[in-house]
């Protein structure tokens, strides 16, 4: 499996893509890619937007990912700051569904837990552990390029389960709705109650 990993910014988006390749490789993953998408702060927004959509588009293209991971924006950032990282995971979703790429969205706490074993890590504990559990001769930089690579280590350790989880959550739904509808359709079949006098 392959996974890409977006840390989301308007001025810088980090992208990182981490393989799996075979089921019994189990945790052992490779880093396949990794950068940083800028945009100049002085373009107008919606050409920002524009060139990081084409920028997104590249690597999805080049890559392949199965999954795309990206980070949950949180409103605790000032209101500019999370506006600029919405609108850039919303160029990131919007990539994704228009491919039928899979996405799913990581709390900053989700990821420094899978990669660190601690949700309160720091972003120094996040790039070491990255760069070891990667086999990196150097720590990726800047910041945002690690943390892509972590959103993509986060979800091959997490994802799998909450995507299974998901399905069987469908799954349920789905036979629940079809005994519903039958129930409906056959008012007086077997499970109607016979009321004698």
């Amino acid at each position: 499996m392959r996974v890409l990993g977006v840390d989301p910014g308007l001025t810088r988006c980090g992208v990182g893509v981490v393989s799996n390749r075979t089921p019994a490789m189990g945790r052992k993953l490779e880093m396949t890619a990794v950068g940083v998408i800028l945009t100049p702060a002085d373009l107008a927004l919606e050409e920002r937007l524009l060139l990081l959509e084409t920028e997104l588009s590249t690597w999805i293209d080049t890559y392949a990912p199965d999954v795309i991971a990206v980070e949950r924006v949180f409103s605790q950032l000032n209101v500019r700051t999370a506006m600029a990282t919405g609108q850039a995971a919303g160029v990131a979703l919007l990539l994704a569904a228009k491919r039928k790429i899979p996405v799913f969205m990581h709390t900053p706490t989700q990821v420094k837990a899978a990669v660190t074993g601690s949700g309160r890590a720091d972003k120094k504990q996040i790039a070491l552990m990255v760069t070891k559990l990667l086999n990196l001769t150097e720590t990726p930089k800047p910041v945002d390029s690690t943390d892509a690579l972590a959103l993509a280590i986060c979800h091959h350790w997490r994802g799998g389960s909450e995507s299974k989880l998901s399905e069987a959550v469908a799954i349920e739904r789905k036979r629940i709705a079809s005994l519903h509808k039958t129930r409906l359709s056959n008012p007086s079949g077997s499970d109607a109650k016979v009321v004698s006098s």
